[in-house]
């Protein structure tokens, strides 16, 4: 198709601000999908999805639209997550448009993520079309929304579009506006073959799908191709269009939107943010590719099964395909055998990983206790980065210890402010700006604070902070009215000491942590506690310690089990009766030097819940 009837455009938002309702009204308005067929939040195909009413992965479908001057315009769209945790995904379809729709909900108005997103349209040199949502709510404030807008990113009143995703309200209005504001795609059509890969996915039967966006050349089936980054040459067994389910087609040209099938079965070969170029006529460069995100937290992923370590390999190894933000690296535990240690970018993309694992792969995972990368200031001046608390060096070996800090942006509704600035006080957080932006109410407060005005607060934390509870507590603190963006600052150095659990004197590695020296004791008892109530009793007792360095500060003991060695006696000398209590009570103590204490896996797992809350 001529490149100036294609529009390439994503919808960017908060969480829960109709993203996936308002791509409905789009599918529906364009006849892309059947209408037998069509379903609430269509492109929302993952089961965690339609569970947790969220959008996860990134959805491209391509649809065909006829206006109103005559001319039919292919609209290739990208309906992306809104989550703090998926914005890797965000900033990847932003790569692949010219050209974004920003969404707010009229009864909410600008949340933490509407920033995120519309600041990396702003960078990513998008037009960005704004939407006001919901308009037909009983609590909606179209105007003061659009006011906000204004304000926020110094939109005009008139570019501002007011929109019923749910009724379908001004949806042939945004579909005009799409076609009238988004600009065609740039590029050459007789050059060379230059296509981003935007995203992937893994095929028992085609080998690794690549998800492309052409910006120079063409490419067909049966090409030679090879990825200009790694080298890797492949032949091109399938292009296709997402209608929105994969469609094959003869050719992708400059401008549009597709995949390619390219038989490859090592995973590692085609890498997201590569470019694709022909092996007969080969591009000068590669396109800009993305910015690889460093994960933020860490745990450990095992097999419940040890036999099925190769089979997690594998199953990781495809994730990681489609999931480019996911990193995995090997690791051997002492309790819990070999396993993987693996990054990501928050608590929710973490759980999402392990869900996926589990229903898409059927493995069966025991994951560690979440934690946090830190940086270590040897004696000599050198660094290590330590991912895993058991790998920290001794306190005699290093200078200091760094934890990773967030910018973190809150809003929240004017009468929240105190419990606010408490969460972020008990959190070890530092407070640097406070900002009023709107009120929620029909007239604007100018004297002051006012309970209905809304509030930016934006301050500084450490992240291992906020693994534990924290947006749990902003949420159930301001009544679920609050909402949170963060962005990576940089390592900052510590009083930090490594909190380790000891069984009859021998560590436990999978239970050690890294945790601030106020606040050692309190976690070290908690978890000696619990121990003591999830470790079943011994022919001999147990010692369970909780140390920092050589130092134990907090002890709980497990008493062993006893046999009753006298019940054979049925009378004679009592010397006879000592003599088979003593004799017990060497054998207890021989156990105790060689014995081995066995902690169950469900204690594990028991005991990195209680640690999580």
């Amino acid at each position: 198709m001529d490149p100036r009837f294609i529009r390439n455009f994503c919808i960017i938002a908060h969480i829960d601000h109709g993203k996936s309702t308002l791509a409905d009204r789009l599918l529906e308005l364009t006849g892309t999908v059947d209408p037998r067929l069509m379903t609430e939040q269509f492109l929302d195909q993952l089961d965690q999805e339609r569970e947790r009413g969220i959008t996860i992965k990134g959805k491209a479908v391509r649809m065909a639209y006829r206006h109103t001057d005559g001319n039919e315009y292919q609209l290739n769209l990208i309906d992306t997550p809104g989550h703090v945790d998926f914005s890797y995904e965000v900033s990847r379809a932003l790569a692949a448009c010219e050209g974004a729709l920003l969404v707010v909900d009229a009864s909410q108005g600008i949340q933490a993520q509407t920033l995120a997103n519309g600041y990396l349209a702003l960078e990513s040199n998008l037009t960005i079309i704004p939407i006001v949502n919901k308009i037909d709510l009983p609590t909606a404030d179209p105007q003061q929304t659009a006011r906000e807008l204004s304000d926020a990113f110094g939109f005009k009143p008139e570019e501002v579009l007011h929109v019923s995703a749910k009724e379908g309200s001004g949806v042939r209005e945004l579909m005009a506006a799409v076609i009238q504001r988004v600009p065609p795609p740039k590029g050459q059509a007789g050059a060379p073959l230059r296509a981003l890969i935007f995203d992937s996915k893994y095929d028992s039967y085609k080998g690794v799908l690549a998800y492309i966006r052409v910006f120079d050349g063409s490419l067909k089936r049966g090409d030679p191709i090879r990825m200009m980054s790694t080298g890797t040459a492949a032949e091109a067994l399938e292009t296709g269009v997402f209608r929105p389910s994969p469609t094959p087609v003869d050719r992708l040209s400059q401008g549009e939107v597709g995949y390619v099938a390219t038989g490859l079965k090592n995973v590692r070969e085609c890498r997201v943010g590569d470019t694709i170029t022909l092996e007969s006529k080969a591009g000068e460069s590669p396109l800009p590719g993305y910015k690889p995100l460093k994960p933020m937290v860490f745990s450990g992923f095992y097999p419940a099964e040890g036999e099925s370590y190769q089979a997690l390999r594998d199953a990781l190894e495809k994730l990681q395909l489609n999931d480019a933000a996911l990193v995995f690296e090997p690791e051997t535990s002492s309790a819990l055998g070999f396993g993987f240690r693996c990054g990501f970018l928050g608590l929710l993309h973490m759980e999402i990983v392990q869900d996926r694992l589990e229903r898409e792969y059927g493995q069966g995972i025991i994951a560690s206790a979440p934690s946090v990368a830190y940086q270590v200031v040897l004696n000599d001046n050198s660094e290590l980065l330590v991912e895993n608390p058991a790998n920290l060096p001794p306190q005699g070996e290093t200078k200091e210890v760094r934890e990773p800090w967030l910018k973190v942006t809150l809003i929240t509704p004017g009468q929240y402010i105190g419990p606010m600035m408490d969460l972020i006080n008990q959190r070890r957080g530092e407070f640097k700006r406070m900002e009023y932006i709107s009120s929620t109410g029909p007239e604007r407060s100018t004297s002051g604070p006012s309970t209905d005005t809304r509030v930016v607060l934006e301050a500084e934390l450490p992240l291992s902070e906020m693994l534990v509870e924290f947006y749990d507590q902003l949420k159930s603190r301001s009544r679920g009215y609050a909402t949170m963006d963060y962005s990576f600052l940089g390592y900052r150095a510590g009083p930090l000491v490594r909190l380790d659990i000891l069984l009859n004197n021998k560590s436990v590695d999978t239970l050690s942590f890294i945790v601030h020296r106020d606040r050692a004791y309190e976690l070290g008892k908690a978890l000696v506690e619990r121990l003591r109530e999830l470790i079943p009793r011994q022919l001999f007792e147990v010692a369970i310690q909780a140390a920092v360095g050589s130092r134990v500060i907090a002890r709980e003991t497990v008493r062993p089990l006893r046999k009753n060695v006298l019940a054979k006696c049925y009378g004679g000398d009592v010397t006879r009766k000592r003599k088979l209590l003593e004799k017990q009570a060497e054998g207890k103590k021989r156990l105790k030097r060689i014995g081995q204490v066995e902690v169950p896996k469900e204690a594990f797992l028991a005991l990195f819940r209680m640690r999580e809350k």
